[in-house]
């Protein structure tokens, strides 16, 4: 069901994420499965928070072309660049079961990127081996890293601007429209407890809102596979 949106106070981050939080809560009392719509990526923190709650530390999927492992960002903690930094400092996230695929775009470097992602157990899948290796390779990775309660979050920027425009930052060189969906298929099998498609921007959107064309594809996939998650009737079905 659409359960509509989250009235986020726009007076600070901390009243908005508290706001965001108990809206997912709701929606996993009331036994459902959240599928968001974002926002940029900074609403996966307050998500994470409610469903760790509910399943306790849940590994991580993120389709992005950025790291958003950061530190401060003019001395805030809370911005769309450092959500998944914060829910590692928080022991929200299964430690070796965060994977991230499709990253690219200019670094800083790789001491002040990487040290702390690398240093924390997360996966850094990049755009070359999603290229190199294929859907099936990858896949088969993040299998056999994401185990228990998973989370996948999807940034739409992990999508080539040629595909989706529509984003506040585009980065070159990303996934066709087929190779995100098909990704995104390849999770079945998992079991997804929550997942959120981010940062689309439609006053950025090309002809056709091509942009916001494929989060709605992207999210009827997500349902897909989080109806063949085990345990599932609609995985009992596929099975037989």
């Amino acid at each position: 069901m659409d359960a509509g949106d989250v009235d986020a106070p726009p007076v600070g981050m901390e009243q908005a994420y508290a706001a965001i939080e108990a809206g997912v809560r709701n929606v996993l009392d009331a036994g459902a499965t959240p599928i968001i719509a974002g926002g940029d990526h900074s609403i996966s923190l307050p998500i994470l928070r409610a469903v760790a709650a509910r399943h306790g530390p849940v590994s991580l999927v993120q389709f992005d072309a950025h790291i958003d492992t950061w530190g401060d960002y003019f001395g805030s903690k809370y911005f769309h660049g450092s959500p998944f930094r914060r829910a590692i400092e928080e022991g929200l996230l299964a430690r070796g079961g965060y994977v991230q695929i499709g990253i690219r775009g200019p670094m800083y470097g790789e001491t002040e990127d990487f040290t702390f992602q690398n240093s924390h157990g997360v996966t850094m899948i990049d755009i070359r081996e999603v290229k190199a290796g294929g859907v099936s390779s990858i896949m088969e990775r993040v299998h056999a890293l994401a185990r228990g309660p998973v989370y996948v979050t999807f940034d739409i920027d992990s999508v080539d601007p040629a595909f989706a425009p529509g984003t506040g930052t585009p980065e070159v060189g990303g996934l066709t429209s087929f190779e995100a969906q098909e990704l995104v298929r390849g999770l079945a099998g998992l079991n997804i407890v929550g997942c959120d498609v981010v940062e689309v921007a439609p006053q950025f959107d090309g002809p056709g809102q091509i942009t916001a064309l494929l989060a709605a594809n992207i999210m009827f996939e997500l349902l897909c596979v989080v109806a063949l998650r085990p345990g599932g009737r609609a995985a009992a079905r596929h099975a037989r």
